[in-house]
């Protein structure tokens, strides 16, 4: 008979390193570009992303504490989404660097940028798929017993989307054409999307 660890978070999860994000993996990476109402450029990458909605498309990420993506969605309302890909990979974690609102990450990434069509905030150029997105919400995350979490859930609605069109066969997008990249739960933990990960599976009538 298997045994389990079993934990209460509440208590601390008594092992080497906490288990949850390693659990809940590999995650889609929202790498998010933003402007400031002064029009300053952002782009940081949040592992709590993924879309929530299909019609109308809904994306959101989670961010702990009151960030500069944050700060200027809500000043301006708009952000865009951009894959991350395996040749992209370097850069997507040299913009996840702690620096002053002011500086520009795509500038300190070495980033090529294109101008998005329907938003102000630029696509990161090299990305096959990116989401052009206007806010819908802004959720501050709550415990079970109603203390409110410096946990910030960010909404928006797609509406704009660019797609390579490298990546669609017979207009299907393929997935793993792209080579995503995931965040795995170790500190340095990723995972890159291949073909050979790929398995059919029908659903049941």
């Amino acid at each position: 008979m298997k045994t389990h660890h079993f934990y209460e978070p509440v208590h601390g999860h008594g092992l080497a390193h906490d288990p949850l994000n390693s659990i809940v993996a590999p995650r889609p990476i929202g790498w998010i570009s933003t402007v400031s109402a002064s029009g300053g450029r952002n782009i940081a990458p949040y592992s709590f992303f993924n879309l929530f909605n299909h019609r109308p498309p809904i994306i959101g990420f989670s961010t702990m504490g009151w960030k500069d993506s944050v700060a200027n969605i809500a000043d301006t309302g708009e952000f865009v989404w951009n894959l991350v890909t395996m040749e992209l990979a370097q850069a997507m974690n040299a913009t996840s660097a702690t620096v002053a609102p002011e500086v520009d990450e795509f500038a300190l990434a070495g980033i090529a940028t294109l101008p998005a069509r329907l938003v102000k905030p630029p696509r990161v150029a090299n990305s096959p798929a990116s989401f052009e997105c206007r806010h819908t919400q802004t959720i501050r995350l709550t415990t079970a017993e109603g203390r409110a979490l410096d946990q910030w859930l960010v909404l928006g609605e797609a509406v704009g989307i660019h797609i390579d069109e490298d990546m669609l066969e017979g207009g299907v997008y393929q997935t793993a054409r792209a080579h995503p990249v995931l965040r795995g739960g170790g500190m340095a933990d990723y995972f890159e999307i291949t073909e050979g990960a790929r398995f059919a599976m029908q659903r049941p009538a």
